[in-house]
Formats: C-alpha cells, structure tokens, sequence
C-alpha cells in the first residue's frame, strides 16, 4: 500500500470548536484511519507544543508522529517519550531575520496603535504575534510593516488571519522560510515522501499557501466562503486546480465539516485508502 503522510491544522480543521456541527462519527473513524501503519500523522497549528497537547488530550485526538507548530516556526518528531526540536530547521529559518530577534522586531512596531501584542506563551523565537481589529484593512498593514522590515532588512512573511469565535484579527511576523507551506514541504522531503503521498487540509487564511500549491490539499467545508472563493482563485491562476478539493457534505454520510472534510479529502485524493480498516463507514 502506498503511504500517506497526512498534514492537517488544528483549530476548526481537526479540532470541532467552530460555529458549525461536527458529523457524531467523524473523529473516530478519522482515528481508526491514521492507526494505520502506511500512515503518518502530522499537525500543522498556529499553537505551540503545550496549547497542542492540550488539544490532543481535550478532544482525544490522535498523538501524531510529528507537530509542526508556532505557525511553521517549530518542527518536533513525537515519540512516546519525547518530543524532539529539529534544529536544523531552526537553523534553516533564522537566516531569513539576519540576526535580528523577536523583541527588536516589536520595537519596530510598537507605534501602531491598531496592533497589540499577544500573549507571551503565544510567541516563539521566530514568531512574532500581534491581534489587531478584524475589519481593519489588512493589505495596508503588511505594507506598512513590510517597508519597516525592509529597512532592517530583515526577510519576513506576514500571516493574516481571523479568530472568527473571538471577532479579532491575527496576524503572525515570521521569516519568509517559515510559512506552513515550508514547513509541510521540509518535513515532508526528510521523511522521503513527495507531492504523490502526502495530503494537507486546513481551513483558513494561514493556510492558503499549502492550499494553493503543488501539495495536493482539502479544505474543510466549514472553512470560511472567503477563504474557500481566494483559494480555488489561486490554485487556478498557479496551475494547481486539480491539488485543491474543497469538502462539500454528504460523503458517507457526513457533513464535510472538520475531520469529516479531512476523510472526504483522503477519498477523493487517495480512494485507495477509503476502504475499512480505513475512513469508509464500518
């Protein structure tokens, strides 16, 4: 059987807590599938390693082979045991800020009265985290901050997304090599898979890189219509259509929403894998 490394975000993709209902049987079957040994489990969160162990224990989820946390800024392999920083990556990363930390960079922006800084467990070496008002005008703010980075020269990435439950905005400073969509493509190439066995699915504007790319990818149906109208737009204009599936529903009996859009994406994608002991219905 071929394998499958699956990549999923947490919040509102795996993890239920959106407005939308979760289909009853959804994360058990999603948890028969990835017991599997042809698979490998990995989250890709915006939450670093305790929020996710929270997660884990709360929602009984799966523990996962590997966590990509911290918005792509962390990689760590699981183990019973253990969970293992992969330094390279790190190392990979830390280029991009030029020697130029987390707290210099806030000093950078600490004029602009639309921002606020989050909480202090919400940072991490290359994560720099701010919660802004949700109908501000994004496009203007990262150009804002992009002339001030430019200046240091410091080569960032701006990740802009919305804490929908909460009515705030969310915006991530992170080096321009430490999207999800590097991280996912890193970890990816080390443990020997490639764009023919490996799977992403998400749900929002923080994942719109790995939606949009040569990884075949799901979004979940409860993702937001904005988010879904801007990724099928440009997975089209990159010539990736066909690696984007957008869950709708009515898959075995479920509602495409959280777990049930990841196990609709795996059958659409991999239909080889939708069969007991597997994601179809016992």
């Amino acid at each position: 059987m071929k394998p499958l490394l699956l990549c999923t975000d947490l919040d509102r993709t795996l993890v239920p807590n959106g407005a939308e209902p979760e289909s009853p049987d959804a994360r058990p079957r999603f948890r028969r599938f990835v017991s599997r040994p042809e698979v490998t489990l990995v989250y890709v969160t915006g939450r670093h390693r305790g929020l996710v162990r929270e997660a884990i224990a709360e929602y009984d989820l799966p523990v996962p082979d590997a966590v990509i946390g911290d918005v792509g800024t962390s990689i760590f392999r699981v183990t019973a045991s253990d969970w293992e920083l992969l330094a390279d990556w790190q190392n990979e990363i830390g280029r991009d800020w030029g020697g130029i930390g987390r707290d210099r960079l806030a000093e950078r922006f600490a004029d602009i009265g639309t921002l606020r800084l989050q909480e202090p467990e919400k940072q991490a070496p290359f994560k720099l985290s701010y919660y802004a008002p949700a109908d501000i005008d994004s496009g203007a703010l990262k150009s804002e901050l992009k002339a001030r980075l430019a200046l240091d020269g410091v080569n960032a990435s701006l990740i802009w997304s919305i804490d929908e439950a909460a009515d705030i905005g969310l915006l991530d400073v992170l080096p321009a090599g430490a999207t999800k969509f590097h991280a996912v493509d890193f970890l990816m190439r080390r443990l020997g898979h490639d764009e023919t066995t490996t799977l992403f699915a998400g749900d929002s504007g923080n994942d719109l890189e790995v939606l949009v790319s040569p990884i075949p990818s799901v979004l979940v149906a409860n993702g937001h219509p904005e988010v879904r109208d801007h990724a099928l737009r440009l997975a089209a204009s990159n010539g990736h259509a066909d690696r984007l599936y957008c869950a709708q529903g009515g898959w075995s009996g479920m509602n495409g929403n959280y777990s049930a859009g990841i196990l609709e994406g795996i059958a659409h994608f991999r239909p080889d894998l939708a069969t007991e002991p597997g994601i179809d219905a016992e």
